[in-house]
């Protein structure tokens, strides 16, 4: 995802397993008519890196994030252009948020 440049010389492109979904269904932080004004949530992870959350179909992203979370659809081909806006060091498919987590602003750690 990145053309990160290590002291070696640029990093290898990351690449996602074989079995990814084709489209990804992603939280975001609110409601919004047009899809060019959705905001991706990320998390940090307990050792501080920026995580994204994806969930393969819309029936696990509402029942790991709640019926009420506001989500986008992103055809697979297409993240790179989110972590591009936005850079992220890791995906996370279909992870179940606890309920007291689920709040963007209360989900600061994955």
């Amino acid at each position: 995802m990145s053309d990160d440049v290590t002291a070696t010389g640029p990093a290898e492109p990351r690449r996602l397993p074989r079995d990814y979904p084709p489209f990804l269904y992603i939280p975001c932080v609110s409601h919004v008519t047009d899809g060019r004004y959705a905001e991706a949530v990320y998390r940090q992870t307990k050792d501080g890196r920026t995580a994204l959350l994806v969930y393969s179909s819309l029936d696990r992203l509402q029942a790991c994030q709640g019926e009420d979370q506001p989500w986008f659809g992103l055809p697979l081909q297409n993240l790179q252009m989110l972590y591009d806006v936005r850079p992220f060091d890791i995906v996370y498919t279909d992870v179940y948020v606890p309920e007291e987590r689920r709040a963007p602003e209360a989900g600061v750690r994955a």
